[in-house]
């Protein structure tokens, strides 16, 4: 079986979950016998292109490959640039001879390489893991109104258009059709929930091409449990992640100010993650403004790497999840559990079915930093309730696991497409 991972980013280039995650998949293929794994990533500036073709190594692994590519027209999700996906991208798709492609998305490369795909290879199977909403919601694929950040609750044109009124119902009709096209022409959706499945058969997915896996982890090393000094607490609290507002990280320091002083003690909360410099000035001022009111009970220490995670997290003993908007399965929640940490999380999306309220985690009310503060009490003022939740955590699939699952969607498209010929025959 070969098969080839496409991704929007190479985790050497681009720090995210969705990136993370279909490179262990390529790993976890490649680590199975009689497997073989090719690994394409987009790449853009500031990386630059070479001349002749928008390939490029930059002494990447053997069988990982980048695209360079920039033109890209993000309402639509499409690459205006057809001319290096009909040249660079389909020359690579010829050249490994895949027996499946799998795209971990398409952002930055466009939509036109499924149909490319499509158009060139017409008997290979094509299969597609949804991260977000994006290919519903065109805020970042959050599904928050752009008005007043509340949660939204179902996607048509006309309530995009109250999004985005300078752009209007019509438009945002042709970007729907538009885009079903080209899902039409995938053979198998995944995703790591199944709230998102949910939300993307009600956008018009047949259900009975989507399957709910869960991404894979490379589990290699493993944090012990915060040693405590004699009489110590279970005070020490993370967040990791982008530092945005869809994050919720402006919820998280409002909470911290709202436990008293007595329950507090010498608690601390960490902050790890990256781009806060490429966020709005207004959330920018935000942030840096509400970190120093918390003081001394809140650290930032910039972004990190996931092969970083082992050392970042023994010194934590709850990791925090304060999202504002549904999120699908946030990477952390897998390395949380991986460490044997629990996790407090807003109570919405994939973050409510992956943690269990009470058993392996908390949940708190989605944006109220005063019931989230009410769950950092909690785990403060009773010291035997964290050894509680770690009791249940489950451990998560490992990367070789997760591939082994996939492998069985790929024979079965595979198996299909074999049967499919003999009755055309």
């Amino acid at each position: 079986m070969r098969v080839l991972v496409v991704s929007h980013g190479h985790p050497s280039f681009s720090i995210g979950g969705g990136e993370v995650a279909s490179y262990n998949l390529h790993q976890g293929i490649n680590a199975l016998p009689d497997c073989e794994s090719h690994y394409l990533a987009r790449v853009g500036p500031p990386v630059a292109k070479h001349k002749g073709s928008n390939l490029m190594s930059l002494r990447q692994k053997e069988r990982e490959m980048l695209l360079w590519a920039n033109d890209y027209d993000h309402f639509r999700l499409s690459n205006r640039d057809i001319e290096s996906v009909e040249r660079d991208f389909i020359r690579y798709v010829a050249d490994v001879k895949p027996d499946v492609v799998h795209f971990h998305h398409f952002l930055g490369l466009g939509v036109e390489c499924v149909h490319a795909i499509r158009k060139h290879f017409p008997g290979l199977p094509i299969v597609v893991t949804l991260h977000e909403y994006l290919s519903i919601c065109h805020h970042h694929g959050q599904m928050v109104k752009t008005t007043r950040g509340t949660l939204c609750q179902r996607s048509s044109p006309a309530d995009c258009a109250m999004c985005f009124p300078h752009i209007g119902a019509g438009e945002f009709m042709k970007r729907e059709l538009f885009l079903k096209t080209f899902f039409d022409q995938v053979d198998h959706f995944i995703s790591p929930s199944q709230f998102l499945i949910e939300r993307f058969v009600d956008w018009g997915l047949p259900r009975e091409k989507c399957t709910m896996l869960e991404n894979g982890l490379v589990l290699d090393e493993l944090a012990p449990s915060r040693p405590l000094p004699k009489g110590g607490r279970r005070n020490r609290f993370a967040y990791f992640g982008q530092i945005t507002r869809f994050k919720g990280v402006h919820i998280l320091l409002d909470a911290i100010t709202r436990v008293p002083d007595e329950v507090w003690g010498d608690a601390s909360v960490s902050f790890f993650g990256g781009n806060l410099e490429f966020q709005p000035q207004d959330f920018q001022d935000e942030f840096k403004a509400l970190m120093e009111r918390a003081g001394r009970r809140a650290r930032f220490y910039g972004p990190y790497r996931s092969p970083e995670m082992p050392l970042l997290m023994k010194d934590i003993d709850t990791v925090v999840v304060p999202s504002v908007w549904w999120e699908n399965s946030p990477i952390v929640i897998q390395e949380a559990f991986a460490h044997g940490r629990p996790l407090i999380s807003s109570n919405i999306g994939g973050m409510a079915e992956k943690i269990r309220n009470g058993v392996d985690g908390l949940h708190f009310r989605v944006g109220s930093p005063e019931d989230l503060a009410d769950r950092m009490t909690e785990i403060l003022r009773e010291p035997a309730r964290w050894e509680q939740l770690r009791s249940k955590i489950r451990r998560p699939l490992g990367y070789q696991d997760a591939a082994r699952q996939h492998l069985m969607i790929y024979r079965g498209l595979l198996g299909e497409r074999k049967v499919a010929k003999a009755a055309n025959a």
